[in-house]
């Protein structure tokens, strides 16, 4: 295979997939060429979707690389799905996920703890969107599922890794508490739920 070959069977492969694809899926995707072609190529389109203007761009996300689209053009395509808003997750969603994703693993009876609210409705939803996955029980009587967040959640958001996500600190400013105070609640929480 050329070159082009290459980058052409490469870009096709980000275009198509919908998710982060790792170098090593997209190395055995294309096994004719070698890791340095396949890391070279994907290097090249990285850096022409970013220098030339383009509808969308590549991002690395979750291990992997993906198409996502320019926010240069968010308006355009807030107007066109303007009447689709099912795709948006609630604030209830959001707060759960939250949750889930600072404190995993973590139990329903923990999350709703922390609420102040049943949450059975969100996780189910969460789950069925694949942002959340069941990875166990906890070890406690009843034996409740603990929950985790999925590498769906974390393309969801633009994350490559959970190192990346928001620092208490930063919701601190945002809700205008001390992170000290946002540690407290977390901390009773889960003290009262053992």
């Amino acid at each position: 295979m050329t070159r082009n070959e290459i980058r052409a069977a490469l870009e096709a492969i980000l275009f198509v997939a919908g998710e982060s694809v790792s170098l090593d899926d997209l190395g055995g995707a294309v096994p004719e060429a070698s890791k340095e072609e396949v890391e070279a190529a994907v290097g090249e389109i990285v850096r022409d979707y970013s220098e030339e203007l383009h509808g969308f761009t590549v991002e690395k996300s979750a291990g992997g690389y993906r198409f996502v689209t320019r926010p240069e053009v968010d308006s355009h395509l807030r107007k066109f799905f303007a009447r689709r808003g099912e795709g948006r997750l609630s604030m209830a969603a959001l707060e759960t996920l939250s949750i889930i994703a600072y404190r995993q693993p973590v139990t329903a009876p923990e999350i709703s703890e922390i609420r102040g609210v049943n949450t059975a409705g969100v996780i189910h939803t969460l789950l069925e969107r694949r942002l959340i996955r069941i990875s166990g029980r906890k070890n406690v009587v009843g034996s409740p599922f603990l929950y985790r967040t999925t590498r769906e959640f974390l393309t969801h958001f633009g994350l490559d890794s959970l190192q990346d996500l928001p620092k208490l600190e930063e919701f601190a400013e945002v809700l205008g508490e001390t992170a000290e105070e946002i540690r407290e609640e977390v901390e009773q929480a889960a003290v009262s739920q053992e």
